[in-house]
């Protein structure tokens, strides 16, 4: 989980670079990378916080 997030990091801003400057132009382009950057964030954020309760179980 934690290399999915890693991953997921560097893929989604250039995900959300490209499919914005295909929709709106440059300025799109920097709102998609700064929506796919929360996204991973967040993304990765959720999988440490599993880690963290599944490690408190054991």
């Amino acid at each position: 989980m934690a290399a999915l997030g890693c991953l997921l990091l560097m893929i989604l801003p250039i995900i959300g670079f490209l499919a914005g400057q295909y929709m709106a132009g440059l300025d799109g382009a920097w709102v998609g990378a700064a929506i796919g950057l929360v996204g991973a964030i967040g993304f990765s954020a959720v999988t440490f916080y599993a880690l963290l309760q599944a490690g408190r179980r054991r």
